[in-house]
């Protein structure tokens, strides 16, 4: 969670209030009274454990954890189930960097509506996801299932399935774009109050899909039409080579 982020929940937060951090697992929001995770109350704070090890990432929520073992709820957030919580019991509910991972965001999005009276939610911003360079030869992280759009002003989320064609260089950002990224447009959030919108985009076939992912990269850092054009003439070259093959190979398959 960005620290400014974090201070601004806090000053919202009344000593009274009940907190709940979906996902926390890795960077527990220490403010949370109850953090509810696939992975047990004894493996947390896992950043600080592996890449963060040597330079140990701030706490976020204050510097003393209010949750406990007992009130660590393990589960999978993403499990037809109700949460173990009456409609909104919960005040404040925290989910950071947890809904670009899950198979069913969709699912946590509306029980967190129907469990906290307010929240915060952040995730990567879609910019951040669309570069290249965090991972060989990838654009964004390998675990990451979701492309992400939040509009603040409209108080929604939308969800859109991270194709492959991503990690095609005509898909994606370069690293020199990565490189100049300030730590507030690597990600974006939502604070909202009583409810908010979400929904997922479904979109079919291959022509829609380079539509919205070479349209979101064109917005932000054009390609020239020049090398765009000997791209795909260069594909199509390579999709007859391959037609001519297959036709080939099942003809002298045919005549043996």
């Amino acid at each position: 969670m960005l620290g400014k982020n974090s201070e601004a929940v806090m000053q919202h937060l009344r000593p009274s209030d009940v907190v709940l951090d979906i996902g926390g697992w890795a960077h527990p929001f220490n403010r949370a009274n109850y953090v509810m995770d696939l992975a047990p109350y004894q493996t947390r704070g896992f950043y600080n454990r592996t890449f963060a090890k040597n330079n140990p990432i701030p706490p976020i929520g204050g510097n003393v954890e209010m949750f406990t073992k007992d009130t660590w709820i393990v589960r999978d957030i993403c499990a037809k189930e109700p949460y173990p919580f009456r409609d909104k019991e919960i005040d404040f509910v925290v989910c950071s960097h947890t809904l670009e991972d899950v198979r069913d965001p969709l699912w946590v999005c509306s029980e967190m509506i129907r469990i906290a009276k307010a929240g915060y939610i952040e995730v990567p911003s879609r910019l951040w996801e669309t570069c290249r360079g965090m991972e060989r030869g990838i654009a964004g992280l390998s675990h990451h299932r979701w492309l992400i759009d939040i509009d603040a002003r409209a108080n929604s989320i939308r969800f859109l399935q991270k194709f492959h064609r991503i990690h095609n260089w005509r898909c994606s950002l370069p690293k020199s774009v990565l490189r100049k990224l300030r730590e507030d447009q690597a990600a974006q959030w939502l604070f909202w109050s009583g409810s908010f919108e979400f929904r997922e985009d479904v979109i079919h076939g291959e022509e829609e899909q380079l539509r919205e992912l070479e349209g979101f990269v064109q917005q932000h850092q054009p390609y020239s039409g020049l090398l765009l054009d000997v791209d795909t003439r260069w594909m199509r070259s390579v999709s007859l080579y391959r037609r001519a093959l297959n036709k080939g190979l099942r003809l002298l398959g045919a005549a043996r």
